[in-house]
């Protein structure tokens, strides 16, 4: 037998124009943002750093929620070779042990009787099977709130309160309404008109939506009203969820607990996707029956749910909640004075929790001008899909005081050059 020799691409293979490559296979628009951005090619990252191809390192305060251990924890690169080594799919046959070392990690961490897990591929994915276990109870009357983002497959795509993305696919979903954040009053008038057919579904703080604080109190409020109206209640902690916030859940700020939790980002380590519906008993009951209902030919496999079990591990020994808190509140804090003292011109908030931070400026066009500003200094950022004008942070919680302060020094010089 012959064994083919695949090369080495890690670093970037010279003969190919990437740029062009990406033009003619991933379409034009993706070309123009990566020609907008310099065309750089990323070939390596650790800890809190991209590298690319020409020697350069970025320091990386975007990648959207996923990295809140960095990039290649060595703890969960660890477990992932050696489960790669040993069984990396399942046949799905047979019970698998590293799923379910990883069901009991993850719903070790969730609040009250959230303890049954449900694996998939993607946040869109856990949207998706939480839109049909809610169906399978009889609550078909979603409620949504206004720059509320749950994924772009078509059920998400639907609770996603956003024209520019839901109208080229119209129709999708029938009989959602979308309520304003924060405003419980609303939320109590849409949910009078289903009770017994409803289903909520928010994030504890929107993240797309533009980094978005709902008012003391909102969360509970908005359980309270599902109970009084027998309607299920699904937060999505997709991004907000696995300590981003400097607590394990954000749902943990009121005491609430949901009939479902959605899961993702995070718990992948940053190295391997895996995402997650956990919900509780009764919420769960007809998956629980029959686990043909809704299946997945890779969720769960061994060498995701190895990532996952090895994240919360690593999370749980390194104290990475509470740096997230810690270094959250440090970083707001500078921030907020660094726009103080520089009074940016149109600047509108500085805000956020934990290591969720973001800008707004009344004019998109500063924020596009903020993010070259950083990129120049070697920082990356990440706009906001919900909200133009706010430009998002999501550092990892790994940062040594080193990596803290020269964030903070290139945001105060692109805050000078804006």
């Amino acid at each position: 037998m012959t064994l083919t020799v695949v090369p080495d691409i890690s670093e970037g293979r010279p003969e190919l124009d990437v740029l062009a490559t990406y033009r003619r296979h991933f379409g034009g628009g993706r070309a123009s943002v990566g020609q907008l951005l310099g065309g750089m090619v990323e070939v390596g990252s650790s800890g809190a750093w991209i590298d690319v191809q020409d020697g350069r390192r970025y320091l990386d305060f975007g990648g959207y929620g996923v990295f809140i251990l960095g990039h290649r924890h060595p703890v969960v690169t660890a477990a992932v070779h050696r489960q790669l080594d040993r069984h990396p799919l399942a046949s799905r046959t047979f019970l698998e042990p590293v799923t379910a070392e990883a069901a009991a990690a993850l719903a070790g961490t969730t609040p009250g009787d959230l303890d049954l897990v449900h694996f998939v591929n993607s946040g869109a994915e856990a949207t998706e099977a939480a839109l049909k276990l809610a169906r399978i109870h009889g609550r078909t009357s979603v409620i949504t709130t206004n720059k509320g983002y749950h994924g772009k497959t078509l059920g998400a795509l639907s609770v996603t309160a956003n024209p520019t993305y839901q109208d080229p696919f119209r129709p999708l979903l029938p009989d959602i309404t979308a309520v304003p954040y924060g405003d419980a009053g609303a939320m109590a008038e849409a949910l009078s008109k289903t009770r017994g057919t409803g289903v909520v579904i928010l994030e504890p703080v929107q993240g797309e939506g533009g980094v978005v604080l709902p008012p003391p109190g909102y969360l509970r409020a908005v359980a309270e009203l599902c109970t009084a109206n027998d309607a299920m209640l699904i937060v999505d902690e997709i991004q907000t969820g696995m300590g981003r916030l400097g607590t394990w859940w954000g749902i943990e700020a009121e005491g609430v607990v949901p009939d479902i939790l959605l899961v993702g980002k995070g718990l992948s380590g940053g190295v391997v996707p895996i995402a997650a519906l956990v919900a509780t008993p009764r919420a769960y009951a007809p998956f629980a029956k029959d686990p043909y209902l809704h299946t997945s030919t890779f969720a769960g496999s061994p060498l995701a749910c190895a990532a996952a079990a090895a994240t919360i591990g690593a999370m749980r020994d390194e104290q990475i909640v509470q740096r997230a808190a810690c270094i959250g509140a440090h970083l707001l804090r500078e921030m907020r004075l660094a726009c103080a003292g520089l009074l940016p011109a149109g600047l509108v908030e500085v805000r956020g929790r934990g290591l969720l931070l973001g800008i707004e400026f009344e004019d998109p066009g500063t924020v596009g001008e903020l993010a070259l500003q950083l990129l120049e200094r070697g920082v990356l950022s990440c706009h906001s899909l919900n909200s133009s004008r706010v430009l998002r942070f999501t550092p990892p919680a790994v940062l040594d005081d080193d990596e803290i302060n020269q964030f903070l020094s290139s945001f105060s010089a692109a805050i000078a050059a804006l």
